[in-house]
């Protein structure tokens, strides 16, 4: 977005008489630490709360997701509960297309080990999905979701488009190989974002290191959580013989940092976890994330012409997170553009007026959405008259001044 230098507003913001630095990523990334070389098909490192990536492979190419398909099974699943279409102490009937024995499709695979006629919670299907990779577990909770497995693969391509998966295309429930089934592992990565930011106690389950079910106990398959160098809390593996080995894993640090790793296509399972690992140690050893304008917090204040009110507060409706390799503070600028010279009512609460510009060396590097953090209704009409009133006035000193 390229908005004329006439409305521009820059700002240093004073601490204890100096200057307060906004820590942003370095200009250029051929600047940044060297990135490991991951053995796999495909890669993705991110930041959770800036969205930077930070490093990839082919992140875009599609491939089979295995098991992978789970994480968006979640999703879904952790919004109809969060929405109040499901209830976690819900009863399933289990039906014969989540049995084992009575379904070829499911034999070999990954189970919660389910009969027809059984009468499970959501709860302890959700826990089979996410602890155990059961197979079965999501074809029944997708039936009674749903009402259908194919009902419920639309809902999961419906989410898909809704968060922007440009390379993903479902199939199944439970992610099995089939013709057309597809995704990326920038997708994945966004997936993963939308996961733990939409549905957080959904997600908590995901660091659930065991679970039994009918006397069975199975171990998460994620075996970082176990991990004593990082602090693991997610997310899914996968693996078909079409697929390779998958994994998404997330972790974050003591300062709040949180990144998404994505490995697909690796050769075998311990490469899967090893090279994981190198990706989410290399991100939390070289960079760093901050938030220096949280959401709801105003960042200026500008006059309103025709409202009910004469100053509006500006800010984002979103923290602006920016993550940036360490030790690369510089005199960095906060800047705003307004899209018009002046405000006019009226305004509603989050709409865009301008941006927010982060600058270094005097080139923009990062920009956000600048919003009007409240709404400006319009004045009556002899407020009106008498802002129009002033906005001449104002304009007549403007132009003898500015000469």
């Amino acid at each position: 977005m390229t908005i004329s230098s006439q409305f521009k507003r820059t700002f240093i913001y004073a601490l204890g008489g100096g200057v307060m630095l906004l820590a942003l990523p370095a200009a250029q990334a051929d600047n940044g630490p060297v990135a490991p070389q991951i053995n796999a098909k495909s890669w993705v490192l991110m930041d959770f709360n800036s969205g930077k990536i930070l490093t990839e492979s082919n992140p875009d190419a599609r491939l089979d997701p295995a098991s992978l398909s789970k994480i968006m099974v979640s999703y879904v699943v952790g919004q109809a509960i969060k929405s109040g279409k499901i209830k976690s102490d819900d009863l399933v009937s289990v039906g014969n297309d989540a049995w084992a024995t009575g379904n070829p499709v499911l034999r070999g695979s990954s189970l919660m080990f389910l009969k027809p006629g059984d009468r499970v919670p959501v709860s302890e299907l959700n826990k089979g999905i996410v602890i155990q990779s059961g197979n079965d577990a999501s074809i029944a909770l997708a039936d009674f979701v749903a009402g259908s497995q194919d009902s419920f693969v639309n809902l999961m391509n419906r989410y898909g488009e809704q968060l922007k998966l440009q390379n993903t295309h479902f199939k199944t429930v439970h992610g099995l190989d089939a013709d057309g089934q597809y995704t990326s592992a920038t997708d994945m990565a966004l997936l993963s974002q939308a996961l733990i930011r939409d549905t957080p106690d959904e997600y908590a389950l995901h660091k659930e290191k065991e679970f039994t079910f009918n006397h069975i106990k199975q171990i998460n398959r994620n075996r970082l959580l176990w991990s004593s160098n990082l602090n693991v809390d997610g997310i899914k593996t996968g693996y078909t013989s079409g697929a390779g080995y998958n994994l998404v894993s997330s972790a974050s640090d003591p300062t709040g940092m949180r990144l998404i790793a994505v490995v697909m296509g690796a050769p075998s399972d311990r490469i899967r976890f090893s090279e994981s690992e190198s990706l989410l140690t290399w991100g939390f050893r070289f960079f760093e994330t901050v938030t220096p304008i949280k959401a709801g917090d105003a960042f200026t204040s500008q006059r309103v012409w025709f409202g009910d009110q004469k100053m509006v507060p500006l800010g984002v409706a979103e923290n602006a997170s920016l993550t940036m390799p360490k030790g690369q503070l510089k005199n960095i600028k906060a800047s705003f553009n307004l899209t018009t010279p002046q405000l006019e009512a009226p305004l509603a609460k989050n709409q865009v007026v301008g941006t927010v510009d982060f600058s270094l060396d005097g080139k923009v590097i990062e920009q956000r959405p600048l919003v009007a953090l409240q709404e400006v209704k319009e004045a009556g009409f002899f407020g009106r008259i008498w802002d129009f009133v002033m906005m001449k006035i104002s304009g007549v000193f403007s132009s003898i001044f500015g000469k």
